[in-house]
């Protein structure tokens, strides 16, 4: 697909829905595990019978299904709504998760085209099983510390999260935000008082805005979209684990024929180009 210039991306939320049955992969879905069934399916709703008609504007219906890390949530949504409307006809399916979960939906034969996780290193693990080719890194993240709005464990830096008082909710090591979390606990010498490891960033974030935690490190992102849900403390020892996305066109969309594989490949080309780095800007992600 050519280039186009870049534009502002529209600003809106489209609900996602499933993809329709367009497709045999490798792997049958009956051999996705309940968790990944259950991930793709509240993320994309019920399709319809027909989802492959054409539609009453003569397009042919079809849908683009997503898997991304849980910080992209926002951005991607906005991103979406930008390339359906570029796409007459065209349905993208966002799903979300820890990018931990999301390789073991692909592993595991979820019918997904794209793939983009939070770390390089997820990212290998579908890449050398074959079901994803030529990942390009978008966007890179640093972690901050959030707490409740009012700072009740008057936390001012990563050192005060040894104290046992202090109740840390992190992300678990296995997933990309869980390991620069120990990056940056080596980097500064100090070791947390971990009451809970979130299988996502979001997870993170929703037991400080609950109140469950004192403080928890999430993405500097996620944070920012927090906005007056929580207050931030700047965590200098964080420039010790950048976090790289990369995204990549899955197996599962070649298979399914080159019209998917080309669809998928100009999602991938929007989210590299300059109206997806624009948006990532906007949302705080740094350049790859």
């Amino acid at each position: 697909m050519s280039t186009a210039p870049a534009r502002p991306l529209a600003r809106r939320r489209t609900p996602a829905t499933a993809p329709p049955a367009r497709r045999g992969p490798r792997r049958t879905a009956a051999s996705l595990t309940a968790g990944a069934l259950v991930a793709l399916t509240a993320a994309c709703g019920a399709s319809g019978a027909d989802g492959g008609a054409a539609s009453g504007s003569g397009a042919e219906e079809r849908t683009l299904t997503v898997l991304a890390a849980a910080s992209l949530r926002d951005v991607l949504t906005e991103i979406a709504a930008d390339f359906e409307a570029e796409h007459e006809g065209v349905t993208v399916a966002l799903s979300f998760a820890g990018s931990s979960d999301l390789a073991d939906q692909v592993l595991a034969g979820a019918p997904a085209d794209v793939l983009a996780t939070a770390d390089e290193r997820t990212m290998e693990r579908v890449v050398e099983a074959g079901d994803a080719r030529d990942p390009v890194v978008f966007a890179t993240n640093t972690l901050t510390v959030v707490t409740p709005p009012d700072n009740p464990a008057e936390v001012t830096g990563l050192a005060d999260l040894a104290d046992d008082d202090v109740r840390v909710v992190v992300c678990a090591p296995r997933v990309p935000c869980g390991a620069a979390t120990d990056a940056v606990e080596d980097a500064a010498g100090v070791s947390l008082h971990r009451v809970s490891e979130e299988a996502s960033v979001t997870d993170v974030l929703g037991k400080v805005t609950s109140g469950e935690a004192d403080a928890g490190l999430v993405y500097v992102t996620d944070a920012r979209l927090a906005g007056q849900d929580v207050a931030v403390v700047d965590v200098p020892e964080a420039a010790a684990a950048v976090n790289t996305y990369p995204v990549a066109v899955l197996a599962a969309a070649s298979e399914a024929g080159p019209d998917q594989a080309e669809l998928a490949q100009e999602w991938v080309d929007l989210v590299t180009g300059d109206a997806g780095r624009e948006a990532l800007a906007d949302a705080g992600f740094g350049a790859p």
